[in-house]
């Protein structure tokens, strides 16, 4: 929907600004033999590889995906397997997708802007390219063509021949880079066309569906919200004696020292049955512990 592409065009708007503050900020080309390769395939990969862990960690459908399990209630119907790897196929490639918009982005600028690769790659350029002396031996060579991406270490003699260097590699990067903007925008296109031909639903009826999955969500997070501070307010009224924002308080609870250490510390879920669980330390008190206690009248007009 309008709501993924804008969410997907964020992302990628974000990506382009963090990686021209990375460049700026943090790059710089050992220019050595053996380490601008490793250096510049760690600023081109390991970003990305952040970037799409994060993706998939921010993602919710990936968190339904880890902690989903089938309901009691279907293990007496006979389950269609092929169905459910189905499902599960097309919730991997939805999160992928969504996953990938930001690492994608990082390639796809970095390699435009051919730094990274130009580091990278400048001690595999061919001899050719700077009129190599027949005396220097192939290191040699590699340890002077390592030296191109900082003017500041190239003789004279060899400036031009760096510049032809540098304007090599930055156009192999920008070809690479337009390249991969190209394969991932034919593919996103063929994989839309694809889930269209395969979809049961009309174009109108998928466009309802994409907009009662939404407001469900919605409405949901609003219950969510709502029923879980009403359930925690009973709670919360069993161990001070009145519910929170009450303009009229006649009376508070005294809680004992033993019933502030007992809701005090660190806590997981609980399980109590098969069907339920205690969520907090003042949750499993309030359904353990009796109405008593030591209380104190206020009063109405203080």
């Amino acid at each position: 929907g309008k709501e993924v592409i804008i969410a997907n065009a964020i992302i990628a708007i974000l990506t382009i600004g963090g990686q021209q503050l990375f460049s700026f900020f943090t790059f710089s080309c050992p220019c050595h033999v053996g380490q601008n390769l490793i250096y510049g395939l760690a600023f081109l990969g390991v970003p990305a590889l952040i970037l799409l862990v994060v993706g998939y960690a921010l993602n919710n459908q990936t968190w339904r995906l880890v902690t989903g399990k089938r309901s009691p209630l279907q293990k007496e119907t006979t389950p269609n397997q092929l169905l459910h790897c189905k499902l599960i196929c097309f919730v991997l490639c939805s999160i992928t997708g969504r996953a990938l918009v930001a690492p994608i982005t990082w390639l796809a600028v970095t390699l435009i802007n051919g730094s990274y690769y130009v580091c990278a790659m400048s001690e595999y350029v061919s001899v050719y390219y700077y009129g190599a002396d027949p005396n220097v031996t192939a290191s040699e060579h590699r340890r002077i063509l390592a030296t191109f991406p900082c003017s500041q270490l190239v003789p004279p003699e060899l400036t031009r021949a760096r510049d032809e260097v540098i304007l090599l590699l930055r156009y192999q990067s920008q070809v690479a880079g337009w390249l991969l903007i190209a394969v991932v925008v034919i593919t996103v296109f063929l994989s839309y066309c694809l889930a269209s031909c395969f979809s049961p639903l009309s174009f109108l009826h998928f466009r309802y569906w994409s907009s009662y999955v939404h407001n469900e969500q919605e409405l949901f997070d609003e219950a969510t919200d709502q029923h879980s501070r009403l359930y925690a307010m009973q709670h919360v009224r069993k161990f001070f004696g009145f519910v929170p924002g009450s303009e009229n308080v006649k009376e508070i609870r005294i809680p004992s020292l033993r019933e502030w250490q007992a809701i005090s510390g660190l806590a997981f879920l609980k399980q109590v049955d098969e069907e339920h669980y205690d969520y907090s330390l003042l949750h499993d008190w309030a359904l353990k512990e009796p109405v008593n206690g030591k209380f104190l009248k206020t009063d109405e007009d203080p």
